[in-house]
């Protein structure tokens, strides 16, 4: 367990180097991002779709299940992807929130925006797995990290992460260049 954390947190570090561009959000939220530590699975169409603006929040899409003991599941659209960090809670936590410097535990699904197709997921490691790192540090993608942080504990937040904010246009591991994601993110704790 302790190998598969330090892969965790070790892998995300080499991955933001290789992740590019910035973007802000208003209302205060971010968003960050897991590893690619899972097998090779089907990405994303490779055709190049363009973006919509969309808000930084949205309403939580009714498809992403608000029962925390369960793992969510991720429908894929034929939508245009946002352009920016979009964040929906499906579930506002009511404990300690998510600040920048802040050490979080985090369980999530990762997956591509069109297809759905989960690439990663906590979840995946057992019912108990989570993702431990330090908000705001640099340790996970830059869409994942402000996505969670904002976060109460006990939430459950969408998080769509344009290619910029994630893997960028080289892409790592099963995410392709240029690939949009969603996480599904429940924030376990906060310290």
């Amino acid at each position: 367990m302790t190998r598969t954390r330090s892969a965790l947190l070790v892998l995300p570090a080499a991955l933001l180097l290789a992740a590019c561009g910035s973007s802000t959000t208003s209302s205060g939220s971010s968003s960050g991002a897991a590893t690619a530590s899972s097998p090779a699975v089907a990405g994303p169409t490779t055709e190049a779709a363009a973006c919509t603006d969309a808000p930084a929040t949205a309403e939580a899409p009714s498809s992403v299940s608000a029962d925390l003991s369960v793992a969510p599941e991720v429908t894929g659209t034929d939508a245009a992807p946002p352009c920016g960090l979009v964040v929906s809670d499906v579930v506002v936590g009511d404990g300690p929130v998510a600040e920048s410097g802040s050490q979080v535990e985090v369980k999530y699904v990762g997956a591509f925006y069109d297809t759905g197709q989960t690439f990663d997921a906590s979840w995946n490691r057992g019912a108990d797995s989570t993702l431990p790192f330090t908000a705001g540090a640099g340790r996970v993608i830059p869409g994942f990290d402000q996505g969670v942080q904002g976060m109460a504990v006990g939430g459950r937040r969408v998080i769509t992460i344009p290619s910029d904010l994630g893997y960028g246009p080289a892409g790592q591991g099963p995410i392709p260049g240029g690939a949009t994601l969603v996480f599904v993110v429940d924030l376990v704790s906060v310290d």
